[in-house]
């Protein structure tokens, strides 16, 4: 019986925290947006173009004989 004294206002104040907490996340965006960042690793980011590293093409450029 003297437990109850003990735990109930521990309890109390687990719950407390819990639902602080709680509202801190939702305050702070963490359930903003859950499946955007999982379905933007399936598409290609079209930002990014590749560099053309071909040696070939420079010298067609620069040649005037071949043109």
């Amino acid at each position: 019986m003297e437990s109850l004294f003990i735990l109930i206002p521990l309890a109390v104040l687990f719950i407390a925290l819990a639902i602080r907490v709680f509202f801190w996340a939702v305050d702070s965006g963490q359930f903003d947006d859950l499946e955007g960042p999982a379905h933007s690793i399936l598409y290609e980011d079209k930002t990014k173009k590749p560099v053309q590293t071909d040696a070939r093409q420079g010298s067609e450029k620069n040649n005037p004989l071949q043109s």
